[in-house]
């Protein structure tokens, strides 16, 4: 159970890294995402973390909320 759950969240976050676009953006390019996942770990452990967090929440919801609404209008 804890395998699947595991499993489900990894793809769940895969799916993440494909819609932020990252995958066309590097080309695919595993060591690229690596890298720049990597890039992004370092800031979000940076001096001004709590900043940086806040900002990518606030980015990550405006973009949630903004494809929803998108798929609500084609819905109609």
């Amino acid at each position: 159970m804890q395998r699947r759950e595991r499993t489900r969240h990894l793809i769940e976050l895969g799916g993440l890294v494909q819609k932020a676009g990252l995958v066309e953006l590097t080309d695919d390019d595993r060591a690229t995402l690596y890298g720049a996942l990597l890039d992004l770990a370092g800031r979000g452990r940076g001096d001004d973390a709590g900043d940086m967090l806040a900002l990518w929440k606030r980015r990550g919801k405006r973009a949630f909320d903004a494809e929803l609404n998108a798929n609500e209008e084609v819905a109609e």
